[in-house]
């Protein structure tokens, strides 16, 4: 709040470069190193455009390989059978944490390819971790066949100081983020490779143009650097996301020890209610949950006064308590006994 208060005093937004963003920049680029540099935009979903449009302007390629049930933004929605409103890529679609059935499809069209887009673990696909062997696989393939390789972190990096790339250790060509990075203003940012990036450089005769009035708004720069240096640093990081996979390991406890078809995957700080005893491995295996269960969990656990999202996310924030994860593990555990007869493996 303060940092907002003093942008503001000091002239809310000039239209041009300014300190705050180049200090944003560098907070970012120490926290993923992959990012050697980077570029704001007003949203995760416009972060993604414009690391697809670098991709194919970089290799001249146009298709793109995306994975079912993947989310990235407004215009990149591939649940189902997609949306009538997503960018008019020409997109290959393949299945989340296969292996074998991606590698083949990336052979299949190696020559067309330019880029590979996949969170490292789905968010709204239903915190479905992506295994660290699928990853090292894309990653060796998108090299082999000149491939830009983009990792949507808009989510995944909130869990760990260094995003699950870093958790991982498996550097993309390209990373996308939002959300958190701009201390609770609009923001978004996609960085990456220098040889990548720096076709933006505005003093090269072949740059690729960038416009945006507010990418770089003053309000977003100050509180982004306020939130990474001061709020959400590295040690807050690993605490909050400590925090959650204690809370998920006694959520699924609590289904565990009276025999309920539920289980709460995801990874750190990011959870995600499945009616399903089964492995969740992708978006298919998910949707083998029950619906109607998952709608019946959100108004029980309203009635406990506990919010979750409808779809079944829970994210912990900051001012989660050990109190408020006790309360949520004691309504889950109502539900589980009142419901017994329902949600019975």
């Amino acid at each position: 709040r303060a940092a907002i208060d003093r942008a503001l005093d000091g002239g809310m937004n000039f239209g041009a470069h300014k300190q705050m963003e180049g200090k944003l920049a560098a907070l970012v680029s120490a926290r993923i190193p992959s990012i050697e540099l980077v570029r704001f935009t007003n949203s995760g979903t416009e972060a993604n455009l414009m690391a697809l449009a670098t991709a194919c302007a970089v290799t001249g390629r146009k298709q793109v390989l995306v994975f079912k049930g993947g989310y990235h933004g407004g215009v990149f929605y591939f649940a189902g059978n997609g949306s009538a409103i997503n960018a008019p890529y020409d997109f290959v679609m393949a299945n989340y944490n296969d292996i074998d059935g991606t590698l083949a499809a990336i052979e299949a069209h190696a020559k067309t390819l330019a880029a590979i887009i996949l969170e490292p673990m789905m968010g709204n696909g239903g915190c479905i971790p992506a295994t660290r062997e699928f990853l090292a696989a894309l990653r060796q393939a998108a090299t082999r066949h000149g491939i830009i390789l983009i990792f949507d972190e808009v989510m995944t990096s909130r869990l760990s100081p260094g995003g699950l790339q870093g958790v991982h250790g498996i550097a993309p060509d390209l990373t996308t983020l939002g959300k958190y990075i701009g201390g609770g203003m609009s923001v978004g940012a996609f960085g990456g490779r220098r040889d990548i990036m720096g076709r933006f450089d505005p003093r090269r005769p072949d740059a690729f143009p960038h416009a945006g009035t507010f990418n770089n708004n003053i309000l977003t720069m100050s509180a982004g650097v306020a939130a990474l240096s001061q709020v959400y640093t590295a040690d807050a990081a690993r605490e909050l996301n400590a925090r959650g996979d204690r809370l998920r390991e006694r959520l699924n406890q609590v289904a565990r020890k009276a025999g309920a078809r539920l289980q709460f995957t995801g990874i750190g700080s990011m959870l995600q209610t499945h009616f399903h005893d089964k492995p969740i491995r992708s978006p298919d295996d998910a949707a083998k949950g029950s619906q109607e269960l998952r709608e019946l969990f959100f108004f029980d656990l309203l009635a406990h006064g506990v919010w979750s999202a409808r779809r079944g996310m829970i994210n912990l924030s900051l001012p989660v308590t050990e109190a408020d994860c006790d309360a949520l593990v004691a309504a889950v555990a109502e539900f589980v006994d009142s419901r017994r007869s329902l949600i019975k493996g």
